[in-house]
């Protein structure tokens, strides 16, 4: 059961359950327990029959900017620290199949930047409408990490090259690329990003539930069947980076705004 939180927020209009990623100061970086959350709350809108669909937003001006670092940082301190990133990657691989999982549709609405696993979370959404202004990022290879869980799904949304190119070099992308990619699906201005996604909510609520069940199903046991192993095989690749000397410097450097020094 999803409890009410100021970080994950809840809100039903319509057809469509909204859930809110919100830390606007913090680029609604997720903590292990936004993760939690997020799946409770996914959990809790599937149980609820007038959600038809659900939409997953961030407040103010990013989607999610990825995992938070400092809190990355700090567990390292503390006895068990792998053991804890291999649970946290494990967490977040659960939250993205359960994504799949889920035989509601699944729309982002991707009101700023996507990085890290904020464009997993995208990635493992339905339907992916943009604000014009956002942009797309795989950066954990420059941070000393891998971006394990975003890449089967980016390799799944745009393929396997296109995905290679993303994940190697950690570049930035804009709305337009990330569009040509199928990263997104379509884009609209900033301030209509949720009302735009409300309406592709409106709209698969006009199909029959159990159609919409079944077709979700097909999509993710038949063409996307071997998603949640690959997911699993990059979450321990994850986890196993963080571990490395390039990782702990990757973080500081980019805690400390300033360049790496790689050992």
């Amino acid at each position: 059961m999803f409890m009410p939180s100021d970080a994950i927020q809840v809100k039903l209009a319509g057809a469509a359950g909204t859930i809110v990623l919100n830390r606007p100061d913090h680029g609604n970086c997720l903590t292990r327990s936004m993760v939690r959350q997020l799946t409770e709350a996914l959990d809790d809108l599937y149980q609820e029959k007038k959600v038809r669909a659900i939409i997953v937003t961030g407040a103010g001006k990013d989607f999610c900017r990825g995992s938070d670092l400092p809190e990355i940082k700090a567990s390292a301190a503390l006895p068990g620290a792998q053991g804890q990133w291999g649970e946290d990657a494990a967490e977040l691989r659960d939250l993205l199949v359960r994504m799949l999982e889920i035989t509601k549709p699944i729309i982002a609405a991707v009101n700023g930047s996507a990085y890290a696993s904020g464009a997993a979370l995208a990635a493992a959404a339905d339907i992916v409408v943009a604000a014009d202004s956002a942009d797309w990022c795989l950066p954990e290879i420059r941070q000393g990490m891998v971006a394990g869980l975003a890449a089967p799904l980016v390799a799944f949304r745009a393929g396997a090259g296109h995905a290679a190119k993303l994940l190697l070099t950690g570049r930035p992308i804009g709305a337009e690329e990330a569009l040509q990619l199928g990263l997104f699906h379509e884009l609209t201005p900033f301030n209509a990003v949720w009302a735009r996604a409300a309406e592709i909510a409106q709209q698969c609520a006009e199909g029959a539930p159990q159609a919409l069940q079944l077709s979700k199903r097909l999509l993710y046991e038949t063409l996307g069947e071997h998603l949640p192993s690959r997911l699993a095989a990059g979450a321990v690749m994850a986890a196993t980076a963080l571990t490395t000397d390039a990782a702990e410097e990757g973080i500081a450097a980019f805690l400390e705004q300033r360049p790496p020094r790689w050992p």
